[in-house]
């Protein structure tokens, strides 16, 4: 899964793609792009793939993409729904403050169950986690609009992608915990397990469990610092993890905190039988966000309101991202532009600037990103294809 290295000459960035190639993904049979370090926006109908190259972009982080979607779903099928879909893969080049370096991922055909490959500079890595470090991403989509009000998982899941950009490790916490958990539940659907098995794997899940809790605490404490710090006309955010696993982090040490919750787990066995998950563990933390100033929760505020309010906290993540490893995350931002006036575009625009941040943003109007003049780099998406915007 190879990408085509840039030419020489091409602009310097602390974290930019230079160099994009699709195979079989969504509407795009095959395509080859080559962008600078700037941020680059891609203009063009409904429909016509911008979001498909947002998420492809996704892929070259950790975690399920930006539509968690299965990745047998993201398959081209330009043939025909009955026709053999061909894997996917996804390649670039990118620029870091340690030099370029290559990513390529994409679903492995060669296996019978769904698996995603990853490689970086041609060397196979255990999993995407392995992207976390090297390849920090955050984004917004219009199926975020209705994250303050729909259910907990959509925000845990949001909470920790955030989390992992300041902290790379939480992914790879977050993947033993689940493991653990799923391996839980099924040993206790097992008639003749073992118990001493089942604590094995509960002391295994508190400890993990309570390190994910402890990484949540330390990053929204870090968030709403940086919130509160102002950007632009953005409202600063009070962000809440909000879970048993980590109010008791609250109440004493990690370690009581920990037996706290395998001691939880033990006593759950028989209801987590019937029900098929486990009734304590940071997987059922929820987070809530409020606004600093009025108090007001997200959930009450308007879609707007709402939009800005994400804008704020992802923008604050990202000034962390900068501040302590140097460079800003890639940011992915979805028909954001349309939710903004004029005031709040060009306060992102000049935050996006100020933090090198190569974004990506998607737009049916070319003229709501005027302002970025040279800035950014402006491209016609249309029918699976991708042209200099005029």
């Amino acid at each position: 899964m190879p990408a085509e290295r840039p030419g020489p000459g091409a602009e310097q960035a602390r974290l930019a793609i230079r160099a994009l190639t699709l195979t079989a993904f969504r509407n795009y049979p095959r395509l080859r792009l080559a962008v600078d370090g700037r941020p680059v926006i891609l203009t063009g109908p409904n429909g016509a793939g911008k979001t498909n190259l947002l998420e492809a972009v996704s892929y070259l982080g950790a975690g399920r993409g930006l539509r968690s979607a299965r990745l047998a779903d993201v398959d081209c099928r330009t043939d025909g729904a009955d026709a053999q879909p061909q894997p996917w893969a996804v390649a670039a080049v990118l620029d870091a403050p340690g030099g370029s370096f290559e990513v390529g991922t994409g679903r492995d055909g060669a296996s019978a169950t769904a698996r995603r490959l990853v490689r970086i500079d041609g060397k196979p890595q255990s999993g995407p986690a392995a992207l976390a470090s090297r390849v920090p991403i955050l984004w917004l989509t219009l199926s975020q609009d209705r994250l303050f009000i729909d259910s907990p998982s959509g925000r845990r899941r949001f909470l920790d992608k955030l989390v992992a950009v300041g902290d790379p490790a939480h992914a790879g916490r977050i993947n033993e915990y689940e493991r653990a958990l799923r391996e839980r539940a099924r040993l206790l659907k097992t008639p003749g397990t073992d118990p001493a098995w089942l604590t094995a794997l509960e002391r295994t899940m508190a400890e993990t469990g309570i390190a994910v809790a402890a990484a949540r605490l330390i990053a929204v404490a870090d968030l709403t610092r940086a919130a509160a710090g102002g950007i632009g006309p953005f409202p600063a955010a009070v962000v809440v993890a909000d879970g048993e696993a980590e109010a008791w982090l609250g109440q004493g040490p990690a370690l009581d905190a920990e037996d706290r919750l395998a001691d939880a787990l033990a006593a759950s066995r028989a209801r987590d039988a019937e029900t098929g998950g486990a009734g304590h563990g940071p997987h059922r933390t929820d987070m809530s966000v409020c606004e600093a100033d009025s108090g007001r929760a997200a959930a009450v505020l308007s879609t707007g309101e709402q939009k800005s309010l994400l804008l704020g906290i992802i923008l604050a993540a990202s000034r962390l991202q900068a501040e302590r490893h140097g460079f800003a995350p890639l940011l992915l931002l979805d028909e954001v532009s349309a939710h903004l006036d004029a005031d709040r575009r060009r306060a992102l625009h000049g935050e996006i600037a100020a933090l090198g941040a190569q974004a990506w943003m998607t737009g049916t109007d070319q003229a709501l990103f005027s302002d970025l003049g040279g800035q950014a780099r402006l491209l016609r998406v249309e029918g699976g294809s991708v042209t200099e915007a005029p």
